[in-house]
């Protein structure tokens, strides 16, 4: 049997990905023909603020691909693309000091990142098996070919694997943002970025990247919703 609000949620999120894909590569295109005021590469921004908070010692590496930038905490290494390395424009400074961000959090404790770090085993598994475990659980309910009370349990655990996921998405959230923050703040305190055209730019790439990460987060509430009303715990579905 169709079910509606599956083909919904999935048009939905869908649209939020591209949406917030696109925005993001058009952004990042329009800052590439912006110089960045001081002429430094995104290497050599990110080396600049790692020197000056004291973290000089991290790697600054050349990663393969296109908008893959990251910063690695378990070997404490910014990972940058081609363009972004070598890059001397608003979108290479911006993303640079982002991932620069990102360690200065790592070094100072920051909580959120801490938690989404422990969350990223739990979360990988919970938003492949949840939905698998959901399906079987509200599967056998219908065909009552289950143990008194196993079906429920499936479907709980599914369901609470799948929240783990979605929690990640949404503590995420306060990563990102926080780190293009220390990003816009750093980039003008160390003269990397002037206060006219290189620093809008750089603001307008940071703003559209943090939408990609609410649109994650949205995805995922929307999908914890959906399983949760399949499952019967929301909307009186329990039947189904």
């Amino acid at each position: 049997m169709l079910d509606i609000w599956y083909l919904v949620i999935a048009g939905v999120t869908l649209l939020l990905s591209l949406g917030a894909s696109a925005l993001v590569k058009s952004r990042v295109a329009q800052a590439r023909q912006i110089p960045a005021s001081s002429g430094l590469s995104g290497a050599e921004a990110a080396a600049l603020i790692l020197r000056h908070t004291g973290l000089d010692g991290l790697k600054i590496e050349l990663h393969a691909g296109m908008l893959s930038d990251h910063y690695n905490p378990l070997t404490r290494t910014l990972a940058l693309s081609h363009d972004v390395y070598h890059g001397r424009d608003a979108a290479a400074v911006g993303i640079a000091a982002h991932e620069a961000g990102h360690a200065i959090q790592h070094a100072n404790g920051y909580g959120p990142m801490w938690l989404r770090s422990v969350l990223v085993p739990a979360a990988n598994i919970g938003s492949i098996i949840g939905p698998w475990l959901v399906i079987i659980g509200v599967g056998l309910g219908a065909a009552q070919q289950a143990v008194p009370g196993m079906a429920w349990w499936l479907a709980a655990c599914g369901l609470g694997l799948f929240a783990l996921a979605a929690l990640f998405t949404i503590v995420t959230l306060p990563v990102e943002f926080d780190a293009s923050a220390r990003a816009r703040m750093l980039l003008r305190e160390y003269g990397v970025v002037g206060h006219d055209e290189d620093a809008r730019h750089v603001d307008r790439v940071l703003t559209a990247a943090g939408l990609t990460y609410v649109a994650a987060a949205a995805t995922s509430v929307l999908w914890l919703l959906y399983w949760a009303w399949q499952a019967g715990f929301i909307g009186g579905n329990r039947d189904r």
